[in-house]
């Protein structure tokens, strides 16, 4: 393993961190004061600062380079890094076409769409003319087990037939939004998962109503947000379904490797800003005489964070690097490794920050709340950590056995062998 950026990467590095210098980090403040009053509204600035974004080839960086013609021809491992940086300002990924849920409905649009579906959707929205929402959680049921999805997906004539009710479909709220990904079931008697499809559904469809606005911690996310949506008779062609009946969650086990990437490494990028602030202000601070820096308790915060950056960055690279070698499956103990271990580590390392900033980190002069309510919310978003523990759980005592029992069989083979009679 080699974790060593590639030139490529380096200086994309160099130009993301330049364009947040020059043009992010001296909005931060009016952004963060126009979501605030401004409910499903984009922030004024954004549409000039996306043409900058492509005017200096910072555009569309997420695609992996097994996508083609769609690919700005980085590694999952090359654009890692990009994530990192992005991550510091959370609203800053859109700037550069590289947020969620788009890039996850973009890389399934791009894997799996037709042309036809391609020139439509995916096309617009590697322009950034359009947004797009993925909806696959529901109220009813336990969603991080797909199988337990009941939105159906009936085939009528020419048409599919979709009804159910959906909730946190992330980017539903936004203005922009045409164009949903919706998962249902389109033959609930077969094999467990070959149960569920995906299909394209205009945000407009008659039928599709949104119910309200959810909120997160008490913030609305504007102006992406997150919605319940009701979907009755709404009725689409059958040319909108991807990839086929019975592929839906083949479709998103491929959706989700690369996507918890840019999770992670975004929410590396926030705890290390958010430590680089923690710095800061201890330098800065006097309690009882002496700088709050001064404190052994504040160093070893700071030394533990340091600490848990560092390795759950290199975690998070393995993944990658992995993916970009053998594929999501292969991949998918290291997956599911960063995704327990960072948002945790993030949560924690926030929170520090938090705390030695005292009132000032709990209000909204600084990013620390705004990150640490992405990173409390990515425990449960994409699965929750129970299910990551328990499926790592399982497959690491398998192959643990698995390898002791080869390795004893090894041993037996061996004492057997040297107990044969030796012929002259």
């Amino acid at each position: 393993m080699n974790f060593e950026y590639t030139e490529k990467s380096k200086d994309l590095q160099a130009r993301v961190q330049q364009f947040m210098e020059e043009h992010i980090y001296p909005r931060e403040t009016a952004h963060r004061e126009f979501v605030r009053t401004h409910l499903w509204q984009h922030f004024p600035e954004a549409e000039q600062l996306k043409q900058l974004a492509k005017e200096a080839g910072l555009w569309n960086l997420f695609l992996p380079q097994t996508y083609g013609e769609f690919s700005p021809g980085l590694t999952n491992l090359e654009y890692a890094p990009l994530a990192e940086l992005m991550g510091r300002v959370l609203w800053s990924s859109e700037i550069f076409n590289c947020s969620a849920p788009d890039t996850g409905n973009m890389e399934v649009l791009a894997k799996y769409g037709t042309p036809e579906q391609q020139t439509q959707w995916l096309t617009p929205l590697m322009e950034g003319k359009i947004r797009s929402a993925f909806l696959m959680t529901e109220p009813e049921v336990a969603s991080s087990d797909a199988t337990n999805i009941e939105t159906s997906i009936v085939r009528d004539g020419d048409d599919y037939v979709i009804n159910g009710r959906k909730w946190w479909s992330s980017g539903a709220m936004n203005p922009s939004t045409e164009i949903y990904i919706v998962m249902g079931k389109t033959d609930p008697s077969a094999h467990r998962h070959v149960q569920q499809s995906m299909i394209l559904v205009p945000a407009n469809t008659p039928g599709v109503k949104i119910i309200r606005p959810l909120e997160v911690y008490g913030s609305w996310d504007s102006p992406e947000g997150h919605a319940e949506i009701d979907l009755v008779d709404v009725r689409v062609p059958a040319s909108n379904l991807l990839l086929g009946e019975g592929r839906g969650f083949e479709i998103a086990q491929g959706r989700l490797g690369p996507g918890r990437i840019h999770h992670c490494m975004r929410l590396i990028g926030a705890a290390n800003r958010a430590l680089e602030l923690m710095c800061k202000r201890v330098a800065v601070r006097e309690t009882f005489g002496k700088k709050v820096m001064d404190y052994s308790s504040i160093r070893q915060e700071i030394a533990k964070s340091r600490c848990e950056i560092e390795q759950a960055r290199l975690l998070t690279l393995a993944a990658a690097d992995k993916i970009d070698r053998f594929g999501v499956k292969a991949a998918k103990d290291l997956i599911a490794m960063i995704k327990i271990v960072v948002p945790q580590m993030a949560c924690t390392v926030i929170d520090r920050a938090i705390q030695a900033h005292g009132g000032l980190g709990v209000s909204q002069d600084t990013p620390l709340t705004e990150f640490w309510r992405y990173a409390r919310t990515i425990r449960i978003a994409d699965g929750p950590d129970e299910v990551h523990m328990y499926q790592l759980g399982r497959n690491t005592a398998k192959q643990l056995v698995e390898t002791r029992l080869i390795a004893s069989l090894r041993t037996k083979c061996d004492e057997s062998h040297s107990k044969q009679p030796k012929h002259r």
